[in-house]
């Protein structure tokens, strides 16, 4: 696996938030849903995920800066201490400088017994467990209606995750007791899992409402129609009132998120090309009264 950073194109020294931003973009240009065209855009979101699920880690990203961990989480085997027996000094101190103190600690963290006691346990003291950092990225219409998605962790465990429906980008949920283990019968930690929406297309979110765009040709717009649109819950059929133009709102009760509603926004499009009967038409038709389409602006 490539280095996390240059994944992400961020810098050893940005802050977490900017390693969120990065990977908050590229997640969403990136997902599977939005480049259903692309065979390589599933290998390329999940090495995005993955990166991010190191990074985002304080722990996990310290130790890889410090060279403990590879980019895939893996221990990376260190180089051995040498020792060095010199007048006047500690024959059993290492050369890189620890002291007998640091060597008896170790072994008390190793082996709980001997030397100092550790501050993770090794007193037989209950300590809870840390919570753990995950991210999962939905669709706009999982988020929107609610689902459960199977999240796999870096051990190759899998966590089932309750997607409320309306749940929001950027949005943190916590799963009690899915962290990391306690010790000494103390309680784990907690999975804390930011969700990412991907975008649609076809929609955009106003609250609890819902926001889509419909083209219509010019002859469905003056002359009325019926038209199946997409909504989160499925297709349904509206009806276009005789007379309407770019921008007329039509409200579909009950079709947005939760209590809301759906809002399809309509777009006249003029047809492309030479089209001579309509501009002979309008060469020869007057609008009556005194219509300007451009009064007030």
């Amino acid at each position: 696996m490539k280095d996390p950073y240059e994944i992400l194109g961020v810098q050893r020294t940005d802050d977490e938030a900017a390693i969120r931003a990065a990977y908050r973009k590229l997640a969403k240009q990136h997902h599977p849903d939005v480049n259903p065209d692309k065979p390589d855009a599933a290998a390329r979101f999940g090495e995005i995920g993955s990166a991010y699920d190191l990074l985002s880690d304080k722990d996990k990203r310290a130790r890889f800066d410090r060279g403990e961990i590879d980019a895939e989480g893996h221990e990376v085997q260190q180089q051995r201490q040498y020792y060095r027996d010199t007048p006047g000094q500690d024959r059993y101190q290492p050369a890189g400088g620890f002291s007998r103190e640091d060597l008896e600690g170790f072994f008390a963290q190793a082996f709980g017994q001997g030397g100092r006691h550790s501050d993770w346990g090794a007193t037989g003291q209950p300590m809870g467990g840390r919570d753990m950092q995950y991210s999962l990225t939905v669709s706009f219409v999982d988020a929107a209606s609610g689902t459960t998605r199977r999240l796999a962790l870096p051990d190759g465990k899998t966590l089932d995750v309750r997607i409320p429906a309306g749940t929001e980008d950027g949005h943190v949920l916590r799963l009690r007791g899915q962290g990391g283990p306690g010790l000494n019968g103390a309680a784990a930690g907690d999975a804390l899992i930011e969700i990412t929406v991907a975008p649609d297309a076809r929609f955009h979110r106003d609250g609890d409402d819902i926001v889509s765009e419909v083209a219509v040709s010019l002859k469905e717009a003056v002359l009325g129609s019926s038209l199946e649109v997409p909504t989160i819950h499925g297709p349904v059929r509206v009806s276009v009132p005789p007379g309407s133009g770019s921008g007329t709102r039509l409200r579909l009760r009950g079709k947005g998120i939760r209590q809301g509603h759906q809002f399809v926004q309509l777009q006249v499009v003029v047809p492309p090309g030479d089209e001579p009967d309509l501009a002979a038409f309008l060469k020869t038709w007057t609008p009556r009264g005194s219509f300007n389409p451009r009064q007030g602006t």
